[in-house]
This record gives structure tokens, C-alpha cells and sequence, in this order.
């Protein structure tokens, strides 16, 4: 049978990192590192709806993917929705730091994020001018249809400043990468991003995908994931 790429929610946890690091004073201001070389680095940020159930274990397996395709990577932990200083835009201001920290364990950089996840690393991108890859992710919060939204905003409306639609472009290379059939986060999300962002922003589809198979390291589409770090980090 094949594997559901959502499973990857609930696979065993991965072997450790080879180091954790802190990069803020809060207890969620944490990174875990692999294959540092002091050369290039993957900021990766998880997804989950910007919510304190998920974490960045589900993102390790892609992070050890990414090292033994000569990649290490910084998989970024930051407060979220139902942690103290999580939501908006605590957790923004986490990628920020983390970003900040990142710069000192290597010289190129890139930003990966997947879904909620997306959304921060888009935003980062725009305030740090590191490229970014963004899968699956959410690029105009306003008009995805989740509850997470309001959560997430505490009930206000988004300003364009949390809107990486709004904040196109962003001044820096980005490579959108998403499911044409994801019934998580639309597609036409990306696709909207991509032409507001102009040749800035290339747009990946990944023809009859869903959500998770841009992050698992069993699906085929996971290769686009993996050529599109590389390019940016080349």
C-alpha cells in the first residue's frame, strides 16, 4: 500500500541532531543543527498552523535528507499559538532572531519553510533578504479559510504586513513550491504569490500532490524540495 505522505506527522522521531543551540532567552527560542560546515545553512521552519501542537520534529526527517544530500540545516523551533508570546507576531520576531543567529554559522543561507511554516519564512525573507523556498506555503492569510487565522491573529484582522501576497515583492528570490491538489492550503495561494510576486518568484506545481509530499522524504516530489535548496544555496 502506498504511504500516505501525512504520515509524517506521526513517524517515529528521527536520531538526535549532532547539536541543539539557543538563540533567544525564551524556552522555545531553540534550534537543532546538522552537518554544520560553516559554508551554507538551511533555516528550516516547520509548519502546524502556527500552533503549539506541532513542532519541529515532524521536519527533522527532511532536515536529515537534506544533509545527506550535502545540505545541513538549522531546524528553527519558535513559540506559537498556546505558548506565552506565541501568535503574532512573537513568532515572527523567533524566525528573526534565529535568522540573526544563523548568520553566524554560515556565510549563504537559505530560508525553507513548509505551510504556517511558509508563511514566516516568506516574511522573513522579505527582513533579512535571504532567499527562501516556501512549500505548501500559507502566502495571503487573509484568505485562507482556517480557523487558525484568528487564532493565530488573536482575532484581529492581518495587516498587509503579515501578508507575504501583500508584502510582494519581497526583493529577494523566493522558489514556491506546492501541491496542485492540497486541500490544506490551496494552491492558488502560491499561484497568486508567484504572479504578484513577478520574476522574482518562480512557481514549482507539483501536479496531483497534496500537502505533505513537498517534506517527506518518501515521496518523488520531495526531489523538487531538495533541487530547489540547492539552487538557491549554488
Amino acid at each position: 500500500m502506498a504511504r500516505n505522505p501525512a504520515d509524517i506527522l506521526t513517524d517515529p522521531p528521527p536520531p538526535a541532531a549532532d547539536e541543539r543551540i539557543v538563540y533567544g532567552p525564551e524556552p522555545l527560542q531553540f534550534a537543532d543543527v546538522r552537518n554544520a560546515d560553516g559554508e551554507t545553512l538551511a533555516l528550516v521552519l516547520h509548519g502546524g498552523s502556527w500552533k503549539a501542537t506541532y513542532n519541529l520534529t515532524h521536519l527533522a526527517h527532511l532536515c536529515i535528507l537534506l544533509g545527506e544530500n550535502g545540505v545541513p540545516t538549522l531546524n528553527v523551533e519558535y513559540r506559537r499559538v498556546g505558548d506565552p508570546g506565541g501568535g503574532w507576531p512573537g513568532s515572527l520576531h523567533d524566525v528573526l532572531l534565529a535568522a540573526e543567529r544563523a548568520q553566524t554559522l554560515a556565510r549563504r543561507l537559505v530560508l525553507v519553510g513548509h505551510s504556517a511554516g511558509g508563511h514566516l519564512a516568506l516574511l522573513a525573507a522579505k527582513r533579512t533578504g535571504v532567499p527562501v523556498v516556501a512549500l505548501a506555503a500559507v502566502c495571503d492569510p487573509p484568505t485562507w479559510k482556517n480557523d487558525a487565522v484568528a487564532a493565530f491573529f488573536a482575532r484581529k484582522e492581518p495587516t498587509p504586513e503579515a501578508s507575504p501576497l501583500a508584502q510582494a515583492p519581497l526583493g529577494v528570490r523566493s522558489l514556491v513550491i506546492h501541491g496542485t491538489a492540497d486541500d490544506v492550503v490551496p494552491f492558488e495561494q502560491s499561484q497568486r504569490y508567484a504572479r504578484a510576486a513577478g520574476d522574482e518568484a518562480a512557481l514549482r506545481p507539483l501536479d496531483g500532490a497534496g500537502h505533505f509530499e513537498p517534506i517527506d522524504p518518501q515521496s518523488p516530489e520531495v526531489r523538487v524540495t531538495l533541487n530547489a535548496v540547492a539552487e538557491l544555496l549554488g
